[in-house]
């Protein structure tokens, strides 16, 4: 599958979709922030690092997908499911190139200029994700 801008995805969607990620990411948040009280800053900044919005993307992804094939006459829960599933695929290779991100900014912000730190970090995650999906693509 090929990488490519779908501008056609915020027009149609709705209202109440934003709505669902905005509460469920609030929510994911917050819990984080309960769990920080509790056990500390670093055991709630590992569940603050849960991507909040990614179920909610990825279950507005699928419904949207089985709506357009029920609009066109045909079941679309194997259609749904395939979305959800690249979906999710996306965000592990989105997720390794997090990592590299978190390892450059931990090695480097206490010996370089912060804008150098953001930049390297950016650069490392880039690279890490295009990689990422480079190998996937050759297998």
């Amino acid at each position: 599958m090929k990488i490519h801008l779908d501008t056609s995805a915020p027009r149609e969607a709705q209202a109440h979709d934003y709505a669902y990620r905005f509460v469920f990411g609030g929510l994911v948040t917050a819990l984080a922030g309960v769990i920080a009280k509790i056990s500390g800053p670093v055991v709630g900044g590992l569940f603050l690092a849960f991507p909040a919005i990614f179920p909610a993307a990825c279950s507005l992804t699928q419904s949207h997908q089985k709506r357009r094939k029920a609009e066109a006459g045909c079941d679309g829960t194997a259609r749904g499911k395939n979305a959800a599933a690249i979906n999710a695929f996306g965000a592990a290779l989105g997720t390794l190139g997090l990592m590299a991100f978190a390892l450059a900014l931990w090695k480097l912000i206490t010996i370089t200029a912060p804008a150098i730190t953001l930049l390297v970090g950016a650069a490392a995650w880039l690279a890490v994700t295009l990689g990422a999906y480079k190998v996937h693509e050759c297998l």
